[in-house]
């Protein structure tokens, strides 16, 4: 909770900053070239955070194909829904919304890449509002997952907060699910985390240049 409060904190900070500061001065390559710097650094970090797990090579050896059912009906549940939601955001296509979703989490990643691949189709501006809203999308999902976790899992189960949870399973969420789902679902949530969490970078840049 702390954590994605201070998210949304620094978020809003850097509005007021980017209000206050003239950043006019700066070049649109450089501030791509920056981002995409960004971005490089996180998908590095998401490759550290995985491999170098402690319980890695265990999660390995207890793989089991049917735990590949979660993850699939996390991503195939979000892009159902992201896309029935075109219908009212007419803004945006039903391509931007379905990668807004395919975030599933994932706040920061999802908002980089968006930026990097749409602001030469759209433009800088409307690149970056499709951005903004896939943040607090991918943010309030996270605050979902920690806030509602028990409500969740008492009415539709206790897979269904791991699958809310989307990337943060593996993380953030994981003590939330443990309390209402048991250390049972430890692997599962783990697993179902890093898969989706793989998935984020292909589905985004997918959408993005449909």
């Amino acid at each position: 909770m702390k954590g994605s409060l201070l998210v949304l904190s620094m978020f809003f900070m850097g509005c007021l900053l980017g209000y206050v500061w003239n950043v006019s001065g700066w070049e649109m390559g450089d501030m791509h070239q920056l981002s995409l710097y960004i971005l490089y650094a996180l998908m590095f970090q998401v490759g550290v955070s995985i491999g170098g797990g402690e319980d890695f090579k265990a999660l390995i050896h207890g793989f089991r194909w049917k735990m590949l059912l979660i993850p699939l009906a996390t991503i195939g549940g979000t892009l159902l829904f992201s896309a029935l939601v075109s219908v009212l955001l007419t803004r945006w296509s039903v391509f931007d919304c379905m990668a807004i979703g395919s975030g599933l989490g994932y706040y920061s990643l999802a908002s980089i890449l968006i930026v990097e691949l749409k602001a030469p189709v759209i433009g800088t501006q409307l690149a970056t509002e499709l951005a903004t809203i896939a943040l607090l999308t991918n943010v309030i999902r996270e605050l979902v997952a920690l806030v509602g976790a028990p409500l969740i899992g008492k009415y539709f189960g206790k897979l269904a907060p791991i699958s809310v949870a989307g990337v943060t399973s593996v993380d953030v969420a994981l003590p939330s699910i443990i309390r209402v789902s048991g250390k049972e679902v430890v692997p599962i949530a783990i697993f179902h985390g890093i898969l989706v969490d793989m998935s984020v970078p292909f589905f985004i840049s997918l959408f993005c240049k449909l």
